[in-house]
């Protein structure tokens, strides 16, 4: 993973901070970037019968792991949730669980699908329809690609980047995302703490969703329903003076 660089801010762009009043800037926001999991959709149980696929076919010795398991450590890369969940075996049956349940995740999601949360299909629908949506995750390769087979939502987005294709942190990934497709005022919509450093490092606001993973205070938006969200956000996009502010 490489380290955190220098990082330029959406131009035109500050977080909404202080009194709450919104500039037109703020109101005006031209493009959402979503995280993945937690944020649109539940994957835990799926991910737990692949893990433990992973666990059966190479005959490694470990206990049953469960949706809590992999719920846990979602939002990080994926080397990392497995070097976390699975603590005490040895390094090369972690690196085997590494690199397999890499693709046994893809393939397992690919058929048995996952959770979306309330009204996240029909919202991302109606935003797709007023602004460009994105998505940043640190998720493997494949697996951002298999989201939008399964849920049939691909034409809703417009560009994606994740740990699995570049190495690099979610800021990292977000602020590559504003610069290819000119971004002037994105917001950033998650549910952990690392979503909203992120966003921080990039200079633009989070948006923080509170029925995920994470829990995260002194966020820019609070929500706890995606109907909500969506509401807001095509609110917000329409310049009609809802700005962002601390919640």
């Amino acid at each position: 993973m490489s380290g955190p660089d220098d990082r330029t801010p959406a131009a035109g762009h500050e977080p909404g901070r202080g009194d709450g009043q919104a500039t037109s800037a703020q109101a005006a926001i031209d493009s959402a970037v979503f995280d993945l999991d937690g944020t649109l959709w539940d994957t835990c149980p799926t991910c737990a019968i692949a893990w433990n696929g992973v666990l059966a076919r190479r005959g490694i010795r470990f206990r049953e792991i469960t949706e809590h398991d992999v719920r846990r450590v979602v939002g990080k890369p994926h080397d990392q949730c497995i070097r976390e969940v699975f603590v005490g075996l040895p390094e090369s049956d972690v690196r085997v669980l590494i690199e397999e349940t890499l693709v046994e995740d893809n393939r397992a999601v690919a058929e048995l699908g996952g959770i979306l949360y309330p009204d996240v299909e029909s919202g991302l629908r109606q935003l797709a329809a007023r602004f460009p949506l994105f998505i940043v995750s640190n998720c493997q390769a494949g697996y951002i690609e298999t989201f939008l087979g399964w849920t049939g939502l691909g034409s809703c987005f417009r560009d994606f980047e994740c740990w699995g294709n570049t190495g690099r942190a979610k800021a990292a990934n977000l602020s590559a995302l504003i610069e290819r497709n000119g971004l002037l005022r994105p917001v950033l919509v998650g549910d952990t703490a690392g979503d909203q450093s992120a966003a921080r490092e990039c200079g633009v606001p989070f948006v923080y969703v509170d029925y995920g993973f994470g829990a995260c205070a002194d966020v820019d938006r609070r929500f706890s329903s995606f109907g909500a969200l969506v509401a807001w956000l095509l609110r917000a996009g329409a310049n009609d003076g809802t700005g962002i502010e601390r919640s």
